[in-house]
C-alpha cells in the first residue's frame, strides 16, 4: 500500500493514459445530467411562479367590471348644439364576398334604417362571386351595390385563414374619397345595429376601432377588431397599403385585420366597446356585457352566426326562421338573447321587403334591375 501511495505522488502531475478515459467520460455525463436537471427544475419553478402570480394578481377593470359610472356614453346636448352633418359625405359600408351572407346584409340594412341613420348605405361586392339573386336580396333593404375588384392576399394566400381569403378587398374603403365621401363607418355583414351611431362621423381622427376580446390568456387586448371601423378615406393611403401588404411583417392568418393593426399601430383611436358588441365580450365578462347593454350600438355575431350553418354553410331563406331558433341553443345558449333578436329583425325584414325579395327569386330577374353604383 505504501508503494502505491508513493507511486501516486510521483505521477500526480502526469496526464492520464488512454485507459483512464472511461472514468472521465462518466463524470462528464454526470455533470451534463445535473445541468439538465437544474434547467428542468428552474423552468418548473419559473412557470409555477408566473401561474401563481397570475392567479393572485388583481383582475383587470374589465374582467372585474362594476356598474359605477351611470353617465351617458355621449353628450347629447353637445351633439344637438353642433351644425348638422352633410349626409351625402358620410357612408355606412359593408361587404359581400359570398352568397351566404345575403340575408345578413339585408337584415343589417333594415336595422340601420330603423336607427334613422342619415348616412348613405353602400355595399361593396365581388361581381364574379355573388349571384344576381343574392345581390338582389342583400340590397332589398336599402344598400346601394357597388362592384369592386378583389384584392388578393399576399403570397397567394399562404398562411391566411381560408375564410379570410377575400378580406383584403376591405381596403377598398379607403378609395371612397373618389366619390366625395369624407367619413366611413364600416360594419361587417355579421353585425346588427341597435342604436344610431351617426355621432362617429364627427370624429376628427383618420382611423378608429374597438379593441378586440379573446377568450384565452390574451383577454381584453390592445389590438382592435376590424369588423367595425371608422375611416377617413384616402386613395393615397390606400395605395400605400396595397404596396405594403406583401412586405410588412405581421401574422398572416388574420389577414387584413392583422395588417391594419400594424399599419395603424400607434395612431388608431380605440372606441368604447359599445360600438362593437362582440359576442366574445359576453362570454369573457357577462357583467360588463350587461353593464353596457343600455348604450350598446350594435351586436357583432362573432361566435354564433344565426344565418349560417356549420362551417359557414348556406341556409336557404325559407329555413332561416327555424335555423336561427336552433342556433339560439348553440354553445350552451349563452348567446340566445342576441340570436333571437337577430331572428326577430330578420322576420321583420322579410315582411317589410317581401315584394322586393319575391322579385329576387323570379326566374326573369336580371342584375340590371338593381340599384348599382358604378
Amino acid at each position: 500500500m505504501f508503494s502505491q501511495w508513493t507511486r501516486s505522488l510521483r505521477y500526480r502531475d502526469y496526464a492520464p493514459l488512454p485507459g483512464g478515459h472511461a472514468k472521465s467520460r462518466n463524470g462528464q455525463y454526470s455533470r451534463t445530467a445535473l445541468f439538465a436537471l437544474g434547467v428542468v427544475v428552474l423552468s418548473f419553478a419559473l412557470n409555477l411562479y408566473f401561474v401563481i402570480s397570475a392567479w393572485l394578481a388583481w383582475p383587470s377593470p374589465l374582467d372585474n367590471y362594476q356598474t359605477l359610472n351611470q353617465g351617458p356614453l355621449v353628450s347629447r346636448a353637445l351633439l344637438s348644439s353642433l351644425p348638422p352633418i352633410n349626409s351625402q359625405k358620410n357612408a355606412i359600408v359593408t361587404t359581400l364576398y359570398t352568397n351566404n351572407f345575403a340575408a345578413a346584409v339585408a337584415t343589417l340594412g333594415h336595422s340601420l334604417k330603423k336607427s334613422d341613420t342619415t348616412a348613405r348605405l353602400i355595399l361593396l361586392y365581388l361581381p364574379d362571386k355573388i349571384s344576381e339573386e343574392a345581390l338582389c336580396i342583400a340590397t332589398s333593404s336599402g344598400f346601394v351595390a357597388q362592384p369592386v375588384a378583389r384584392i388578393p392576399p399576399p403570397r397567394n394566400g399562404r398562411g391566411v385563414h381560408r375564410h379570410f381569403q377575400d378580406q383584403y378587398t376591405k381596403l377598398t374603403l379607403w378609395t371612397l374619397d373618389q366619390q366625395g365621401i369624407d367619413a366611413v363607418v364600416y360594419l361587417d355583414a355579421d353585425t346588427l345595429v341597435k342604436q344610431n351611431l351617426d355621432e362617429l362621423f364627427r370624429l376628427p381622427y383618420n382611423f378608429a376601432a374597438v379593441p378586440d376580446i379573446f377568450l384565452d390568456y390574451r383577454g381584453f387586448s390592445l389590438s382592435f377588431n376590424a369588423g367595425v371601423m371608422f375611416v377617413r378615406p384616402s386613395t393615397t393611403v390606400f395605395n400605400t397599403m396595397v404596396d405594403q401588404i406583401g412586405t410588412a411583417n405581421y401574422r398572416a392568418e388574420d389577414a387584413e385585420q392583422s395588417f391594419l393593426n400594424h399599419f395603424y399601430g400607434a395612431e388608431a383611436v380605440r372606441l368604447p366597446y359599445m360600438y362593437n358588441g362582440n359576442q366574445a365580450l359576453k362570454k369573457r365578462s357577462p357583467k360588463l356585457w350587461a353593464g353596457i347593454a343600455p348604450e350598446l350600438r350594435l351586436v357583432h355575431f362573432t361566435m354564433v352566426k344565426p344565418f349560417l350553418g356549420r362551417d359557414y354553410a348556406e341556409v336557404k331563406l325559407k329555413d332561416l326562421d327555424q335555423h336561427s331558433l336552433k342556433q339560439a341553443k348553440n354553445k350552451g345558449g349563452i348567446y340566445k338573447d342576441e340570436v333571437l333578436w337577430w331572428r326577430d329583425m330578420w322576420l321583420e325584414t322579410r315582411r317589410s321587403y317581401s315584394q322586393q325579395m319575391a322579385q329576387c327569386q323570379r326566374t326573369e330577374f336580371r342584375r340590371d334591375n338593381l340599384t348599382i353604383s358604378a
